[in-house]
């Protein structure tokens, strides 16, 4: 089973023609509303991929939070703990997507900041049970590193999605847990003094050497994936897709990875999956829209052989 202890939002998407400068205002085009949220990406992702699946989580008591209970549940995820929040709104995320797929993303994060560690414990036999835990940072960090420490001690795999960027150094006591830290490489550069120019093998070394994480894996969008692990570094080219909207690419991506090792595929094999579900989460727009299934990844693997 994986577990997704993490964020559920809204987003709320308007496509433009570029994306604005600072104090501009654009004329954009159609406004589109779709299930979001880096946790609920994650999981739904897993699920829509073969996984059995559960989500740990707070949506408000309003009618986007029975939207993305209601949305994930359709892709087979469990949602037995996703609690409804009276007093705060459903996560929201503002996205404006330019033509070329690139975006930017605003978000306000409602329940999402009000999911406690308490919450965690009461869901700790839960996680227990887990393969692999997924986690981000659009809940509060001492929930994310709680749940590292109770999945870490049952012998899940810990596999933390360090976004949006920390501001800082992430806690010792988190990453300690850690199995697989997945950074792209501005998200990496938090974690370095000096990253600008740096190769992305350098990069993932570097990152790994700091933080005392095993695995660090720093996806590069088009220019595909590099890992530093203990058997050295892996590099991996992208698929090559006519990208659309990029929004959920880097869930697709985590959640691929995922499933791949959930299954006992090597750390390798594991990076292609994610890699194919990525670049298929890119060819379609939205969030878990644009998510692919199992089929289409294993069908974008054998292309790609």
């Amino acid at each position: 089973m994986i577990i997704v202890v993490g964020s559920l939002n809204m987003d709320l998407v308007v496509r433009s023609p570029r994306l604005p400068r600072p104090g501009e205002t654009l004329s954009g085009g159609p406004f589109v509303t779709y299930p979001g949220g880096k946790g609920a990406n994650q999981a739904v992702a897993a699920a829509r991929m073969g996984a059995r699946t559960a989500m740990i989580g707070r949506v408000g008591a309003d009618g986007f939070g029975q939207m993305l209970r209601l949305s994930a549940e359709t892709d087979d995820v469990n949602v037995e703990h996703v609690l409804s929040t009276p007093g705060l709104s459903t996560g929201v995320a503002l996205i404006t997507v330019e033509v070329g797929g690139q975006n930017t993303i605003v978000i306000a994060p409602g329940a999402n900041a009000a999911l406690m560690p308490e919450d965690v414990d009461a869901v700790a036999p839960l996680i227990a049970v887990a393969r692999v835990l997924l986690l981000q940072l659009e809940v509060p960090l001492p929930t994310v590193v709680r749940a590292a420490a109770i999945a870490h001690a049952a012998g899940a795999t810990v596999i933390l999605n360090p976004a949006p960027a920390p501001v800082g150094r992430l806690p010792a006591e988190l990453l300690a847990h850690v199995d697989y830290l997945i950074p792209n490489e501005s998200e990496a550069a938090v974690f370095l003094d000096e990253s600008s120019g740096v190769p992305p093998e350098v990069l993932a070394r570097a990152v790994s050497a700091v933080c005392g994480v095993p695995n660090v894996i720093i996806t590069l969008g088009a220019g595909g994936v590099a890992m530093f692990g203990p058997d050295g570094v892996t590099l991996l080219p992208a698929f090559s897709v006519d990208a659309v909207d990029t929004t959920a690419a880097g869930d697709a991506f985590v959640g691929g990875f995922a499933v791949a090792l959930s299954e006992g595929l090597s750390p390798t094999e594991a990076l292609r999956w994610g890699c194919a579900a990525g670049a298929l989460a890119a060819t379609r727009p939205g969030a878990q829209s644009s998510l692919p299934t199992r089929d289409e990844v294993l069908g974008l693997l054998q292309l790609g052989d």
